[in-house]
């Protein structure tokens, strides 16, 4: 019984450590979240003062009116978060996904085309830095437009890009995913030109003793010696394909996606339309970020390298 005793004694003990330690990595991100809440708030006040100071002075003043209609005005300049939160709630579940009301709906929109892009994105950048590392020529010939490609204001040749691939009758997923893909081989590119580089000398050398062909040794060597720096690269262009898409779908005048939803709120004045769908957009491309560092956790573990 002592022993029964003594052995859930030193169990809880554990799971309280354990809860503990848990509790104590998140402080700081609870603390900056806290922070940028109440500093949220309080930048409500003026920001809102305009619509507000009538409603204010006709209530008779004072500082609990100044915080209720600050955080309460109904097409605010800059809406509170519980107003953004309830917003979302209100378009997120309170509606059927697929209705056209849903932010559900519109994500799917966006999202498709962003995958699509980041896929072609993907392929493209790592292509090229095959072509890069294997081939001198293509280093000076080819890098140095892969760079001067990213100097282009995305606002800029966005219109171009969807009214020359319009023309072709390509689908408009594919029209938009041009955008996505435009913005996410870069990163793709130059990080895997890295990693397909970062195996040493004493590597490249044991290849050549075992008589590896130039593609044995990209299959056997550098890929997997790239793998860190491919999934470092994955992670900035997979949030910069959503950004891409959104944008993609600003001068197409689409009735669906976020974008859609943030010209629809801009036309409006419906800035909780916009911050909802901005604040969805964020989770979203968190979301798959996320999920690309549990890939790559689990990729790195089977090859039996710490992530």
């Amino acid at each position: 019984m002592k022993t029964d005793a003594a052995f859930r004694s030193g169990h809880s003990q554990d799971m309280a450590a354990c809860a503990a330690s848990i509790a104590m990595k998140h402080v700081p991100l609870l603390t900056v979240t806290l922070a940028i809440i109440i500093f949220w708030y309080a930048m409500c006040i003026p920001m809102n003062a305009v619509l507000t100071a009538p409603k204010i002075v006709a209530a008779g003043g004072g500082f609990a009116n100044t915080l209720i209609f600050s955080w309460s005005e109904g097409r605010p300049v800059l809406p509170s978060p519980h107003q953004v939160f309830r917003e979302i709630w209100n378009t997120v579940f309170a509606v059927e996904p697929w209705a056209i009301k849903s932010l559900v709906y519109h994500l799917w929109i966006t999202l498709s085309s962003t995958l699509v892009g980041f896929l072609m994105g993907g392929l493209l950048g790592t292509a090229l830095a095959i072509g890069i590392v294997h081939v001198a020529s293509l280093e000076k010939s080819l890098m140095p437009w892969v760079i001067a490609s990213q100097t282009i204001p995305i606002l800029a040749i966005a219109p171009m890009l969807i009214v020359v691939l319009g023309k072709t009758g390509l689908p408009d997923i594919f029209t938009k995913a041009s955008i996505s893909t435009y913005l996410c081989f870069f990163p793709v590119t130059i990080g895997m030109v890295k990693g397909l580089r970062s195996p040493d000398v004493m590597q490249q050398d044991l290849m050549r003793t075992y008589n590896a062909s130039s593609v044995q040794t990209l299959w056997k060597l550098r890929l997997p010696a790239s793998l860190p720096f491919l999934f470092a690269s994955l992670k900035v262009s997979v949030a910069i394909s959503l950004t891409g898409a959104i944008v993609a779908e600003l001068p197409t005048g689409a009735v669906a996606g976020i974008g859609a939803r943030l010209l629809n709120g801009s036309y409006y004045g419906n800035t909780l339309q916009i911050w909802a769908a901005l604040f969805v957009a964020a989770f979203a491309a968190a979301m798959l970020v996320l999920l690309l560092s549990a890939l790559e956790k689990y990729s790195l573990k089977r090859m039996g390298t710490k992530a």
